[in-house]
C-alpha cells in the first residue's frame, strides 16, 4: 500500500473508534448490565448526538423492552443520521455551529422543559459530544443571543483555547456548567451522561461545556479571560460583562461543584476519546511496518507554531534513527489567530498542514494528512488536507506562494488548487483533530 493510502486508512481507523454505532452499545451494556425499565428521558447535544441517539434507540429496542423511552437532542445542521431508526422516540433538532442561533435556543429550551418535567425515580440519559457548547444555547439572565454569538466570534478570533472559551460560556448559560443535571436531580431523577470527548484530558466539564458535570471554574475565571483578551471593554458585550461581575459578587448561583449534593445522583462516562483513536491509528501504522512516534492528544497552541515544532522533531528523528519507515501521530486542538481585516478560508488542520509543508519542502519521502474527525475543518466543507511528493511538485509548477497563503489564512484555497482536500462529509462523531506524518526512506 502506498503512503497516501496509508494516511487515509489511518484516519478511517480513528473514525471507527469514535463511531457511536459501534462504541455506544458497548458503553450502555457496561453501565446498565441489568437493562433499563421505567421512564427514561434521553437528551443531548453535539455533532455526534444524533448518531448517539440513534444507536441508543436501536440498542434499547432489543435490550430494554420495559423502558418507556422518549427524548430530544440537538446536533449541527446536516449531522442527522441518513437512515434513522423507524418511528424514533428521540427527536432530533439541528442548529448552528460554531456560532449559536435561534434554533439552538429553541432546542435547548425544549430539552430544559423535558428535564423539568421529570419525576422521582426517572432516569435521565444525556448524550454529549463536541460541538454541544454552541448547540446548547440558552443565555442566562438578560443576555441576548446576539451577544452570545458575538462572544464566541471574538474569543475564536483572538485565538483563545477552547477550555477558556467554555469557561466563559458556562457562566453565561442556564444549561451548561452542570445546570442541566442539577435540574434533573432537583426533580428526583438520576443522571447518566455518556460522552464522546473532543478535548485534551477528556474532562467531562470541558466537553460541550459540561452540561452534566461539576465545574472547577468560577465567575472570577470568566471575567479574567475576557480581560485577558481585552473584551471586557467591548460595548456590545456589556450585558455579558455585567452578568459575570454580578455572578462574581454572588448575585447569581455558581455552576455545579464537586461538593454539591446533587453530584451523588450524577455520573459522567467518557466512553470514546481522541487518545483511543490515535492508538488505533498507531496500531495500523505498526502493521504497515512503520516506527510510530505517538505524540498524544494534548497538542494545543497556534497551528503554525506546532507545525514548526513538528518539522524540527522530524529532522531530529531522521538524524538519530536508522528506520526506513517512520510515522508521527498526534491529536488535540490547535488554534488559528485571525488578524482583524482578514476573513480567511480554511481551518486549523489545513493551516497546520500548509505550515508543515512549507517547513519540510527539502525533506524527501514525506507525506502528511491533518483532518478534523467531525468532517468539518473551520470555515469550509472539507475535513482537512493532505500532501505527498507529487502535490509538492504541483505547488512548485503552479508557482504557489505558500507564505502568502499562510499570511492570509487561505489554506483551504491553497489545497483546493492542488486537489488535496480531505472531504468526508459529516462523520457524525467528533474526537477532535487527527494529524499523521509519514517518512518513507529509499
Amino acid at each position: 500500500m502506498i503512503p497516501e493510502q496509508i494516511l487515509h486508512q489511518a484516519f478511517q481507523e480513528v473514525l471507527k473508534i469514535a463511531d457511536p454505532q459501534e462504541s455506544l452499545p458497548i458503553a450502555l451494556a457496561i453501565k446498565f448490565p441489568q437493562g433499563v425499565s421505567g421512564n427514561c428521558l434521553v437528551v443531548g447535544a453535539g455533532k455526534a448526538s444524533a448518531s448517539m441517539a440513534d444507536a441508543l434507540e436501536r440498542y434499547a429496542n432489543v435490550h430494554w423492552p420495559k423502558a418507556n423511552l422518549k427524548g430530544h437532542v440537538v446536533t449541527r445542521y446536516g449531522h442527522d443520521v441518513p437512515e434513522p431508526f423507524p418511528n424514533r422516540k428521540i427527536t432530533i433538532a439541528e442548529a448552528a455551529h460554531p456560532y449559536p442561533d435561534q434554533a439552538g435556543v429553541e432546542a435547548s429550551q425544549r430539552i430544559t422543559n423535558l428535564v423539568g418535567a421529570l419525576r422521582p425515580g426517572d432516569l435521565c440519559i444525556a448524550l454529549i459530544s463536541g460541538g454541544g457548547s454552541s448547540l446548547l444555547a440558552l443565555p442566562a439572565g438578560q443576555i441576548q443571543l446576539d451577544s452570545l454569538k458575538l462572544l464566541t466570534e471574538e474569543l475564536l478570533r483572538c485565538g483563545a483555547p477552547i477550555e477558556e472559551i467554555n469557561i466563559v460560556r458556562k457562566h453565561v448559560s442556564d444549561i451548561q456548567g452542570g445546570r442541566l443535571a442539577q435540574l434533573a436531580v432537583s426533580r428526583g431523577a438520576t443522571v447518566k451522561a455518556f460522552i464522546i470527548s473532543d478535548v485534551v484530558g477528556d474532562q467531562a466539564s470541558d466537553i460541550a461545556s459540561g452540561p452534566c458535570a461539576p465545574d472547577p471554574s468560577s465567575y472570577f475565571d470568566a471575567v479574567q479571560i475576557l480581560e485577558k483578551y481585552g473584551l471586557h471593554t467591548k460595548l456590545e458585550l456589556a450585558a455579558i460583562v455585567d452578568y459575570l461581575h454580578k455572578g462574581q459578587d454572588g448575585l447569581y448561583p455558581e455552576t455545579l461543584k464537586d461538593s454539591d449534593s446533587e453530584c451523588r445522583s450524577i455520573e459522567n462516562y467518557v466512553f470514546a476519546s481522541a487518545q483511543q483513536g490515535l492508538e488505533a491509528a498507531a496500531r495500523y501504522c505498526k502493521e504497515q511496518a512503520y516506527e510510530v512516534h505517538l505524540l498524544g492528544d494534548h497538542i494545543s497552541g497556534e497551528a503554525k507554531d506546532f507545525a514548526a515544532k513538528q518539522a524540527q522533531l522530524i529532522r531530529q528523528t531522521l538524524q538519530h534513527s536508522s528506520a526506513k519507515k517512520m510515522a508521527w501521530i498526534s491529536g488535540g486542538e490547535t488554534t488559528v489567530t485571525i488578524p482583524k481585516g482578514i476573513t480567511g478560508q480554511g481551518g486549523r488542520c489545513s493551516e497546520f498542514l500548509l505550515a508543515l509543508m512549507q517547513a519540510t519542502m527539502d525533506i524527501q519521502g514525506i507525506t502528511a494528512l491533518a483532518a478534523d474527525t467531525d468532517g468539518i475543518d473551520g470555515s469550509e466543507h472539507n475535513a482537512g488536507a493532505f500532501f505527498h511528493e507529487e502535490i509538492r511538485k504541483q505547488c512548485i509548477a503552479k508557482h504557489l506562494d505558500i507564505e502568502h497563503y499562510l499570511i492570509t489564512h487561505q489554506a483551504y484555497r491553497f489545497f483546493e488548487q492542488l486537489n488535496a482536500l480531505v472531504i468526508t462529509g459529516p462523520t457524525l462523531t467528533n474526537v477532535n483533530d487527527f494529524r499523521i506524518v509519514l517518512i518513507d526512506r529509499p
